[in-house]
């Protein structure tokens, strides 16, 4: 008889357990799970950088986002970028606002300093490589401070 109950307390302790780590899982989703996120990259993570500079390599007329929620942005893609997805899943309301046009406090959220057309060739952008780099170092006590996170996508679409 003793075990009987014993088994049942078990069980009882088990799904509230189950529940507790259920619940927790489910709001802890929805929370932002860092400060701050930092992109570095190429036109597979840039969202419209480009638009308001000299270059050959822009995004921001059909059929580039096609399907994406206002039109073109700037992305190189249809919709989502791999660092949207990143974003949405580390918790952010919205999209991390791209370098052009991040003003003020948007700013202490994360920026994206993506670039189509960089890369570390003369012939791929190395300025604008170096102009990513150069804000790393700028902003990297900033990342470290505040337990930021950031990513780096370069070199994804380059033909050897």
């Amino acid at each position: 008889m003793g075990t009987e109950e014993s088994r049942r307390w078990i069980l009882v302790v088990q799904y509230v357990v189950v529940l507790g780590l259920i619940s927790l899982g489910y709001y802890g989703a929805n929370a932002q799970q860092v400060p701050c996120y930092f992109i570095f990259g190429d036109s597979l993570v840039d969202n419209g950088n480009n638009n308001n500079i000299q270059s050959l390599a822009r995004a921001n007329y059909l059929p580039y986002g096609i399907d994406f929620p206002g039109g073109p942005t700037g992305r190189f893609s249809n919709g989502k970028t791999t660092v949207d997805v990143i974003a949405e899943q580390l918790g952010f309301n919205g999209y991390i606002p791209p370098y052009a046009t991040a003003r003020g406090r948007d700013i202490l959220g994360g920026v994206n300093y993506a670039s189509a057309a960089a890369g570390i060739r003369d012939e791929t952008g190395r300025q604008l490589v170096l102009h990513q780099i150069l804000f790393i170092l700028k902003i990297y006590d900033f990342i470290v401070i505040f337990s930021s996170s950031f990513c780096v996508f370069v070199l994804r679409n380059v033909y050897f």
